[in-house]
């Protein structure tokens, strides 16, 4: 009786976790719309990426400092790790995504941060000697065949500048792989909140000091006010909320789980798509978005 309850707990952990990380990717994914809405403004992504952090910024100071004065203080080694993961995971990985999003349709974008699962699930099996079981291997292939129908389309849609955007949010997918890895083995040490309100912290002071190196301050100050409603919810809706969610799932179901689960917020954007960007619906999209929750289904059924 006693373990058959304890399985109970594990499994309402897991899906709890997993509930979290989908819906941390939906707002996370929906970045990708904020930011073609502030291109509307002819804004780039220097002052897109430095907008979001700075409103960003109080609220993950706020956290910061409370974690400060309530926890036992973090070995050095703990902070290098967290500049580094905050420079890569929030500062690069994000600034890469938004100068492609400057060059390619949201759709394809989309696409190619769907490669980020299997940088996570390569990385785990290569320098950590993770296992990868064969639910986890089904969840991802039958997510990546709904997601080729999802965006087939938006493949012949990019600009004189495809391959260069693509390349890009490539980047930035490998990077934020990078990230998602290397915090699943420091938030064990560092707690999830802790670390997501450092690293964001140290990603702020990249970003401003980018701006400050290619633009002059008067700029953040004549935008329209488009601009900063726009940004006011990407860092509030798109930023300090899907991370504190993804970290807490990451503690919670392992970070390639974690990954893969995270495939149904860039599908989430096809109907985001639609009401703010006018992009149509078709059935092949329709049915592509089914398979890909079929996929978050299967993770659902894997055994821990």
């Amino acid at each position: 009786m006693t373990a058959i309850v304890h399985h109970s707990s594990h499994r309402q952990a897991f899906l709890g976790g997993l509930l979290l990380a989908i819906v941390g990717a939906i707002f996370f994914s929906a970045k990708a719309i904020v930011a073609k809405l502030m291109y509307r403004y002819q804004v780039d992504a220097v002052m897109v990426i430095t907008l979001r952090m700075i409103f960003a910024f109080p609220m993950f100071l706020v956290v910061a400092i409370w974690k400060a004065r309530s926890e036992p203080p973090l070995a050095r080694a703990d902070y290098l790790r967290i500049t580094v993961l905050g420079l890569m995971g929030y500062y690069l990985s994000s600034f890469l995504d938004f100068l492609g999003l400057q060059y390619i349709s949201a759709g394809l974008e989309r696409l190619i941060l769907f490669l980020t699962p299997s940088f996570v699930m390569l990385i785990a099996f290569a320098f950590f000697k993770r296992r990868v079981g064969w639910i986890e291997w089904a969840a991802l292939v039958v997510s990546y065949f709904g997601t080729v129908l999802v965006l087939l389309h938006d493949l012949n849609a990019g600009g004189s500048n495809v391959i260069l955007g693509s390349v890009l949010v490539l980047g930035s997918a490998f990077t934020y792989s990078i990230y998602l890895i290397s915090s699943g083995e420091l938030v064990r040490r560092v707690g999830a909140i802790r670390l997501v309100a450092y690293a964001m912290c140290v990603s702020t002071v990249a970003c401003v000091i980018q701006f400050f190196i290619l633009r002059t301050p008067s700029e953040l100050f004549v935008q329209a006010a488009g601009v900063y409603q726009l940004s006011l919810f990407n860092s509030v809706f798109c930023t300090v909320l899907p991370v504190f969610l993804t970290m807490v799932a990451v503690a919670r179901i392992g970070a390639p789980t974690a990954a893969q689960a995270g495939l149904v917020g860039p599908v989430s954007t096809l109907f985001m798509g639609a009401a703010l960007l006018d992009e149509p619906i078709t059935g092949i999209q329709l049915t592509g978005t089914a398979l890909v929750l079929s996929g978050i289904w299967l993770l659902s059924r894997k055994k821990i």
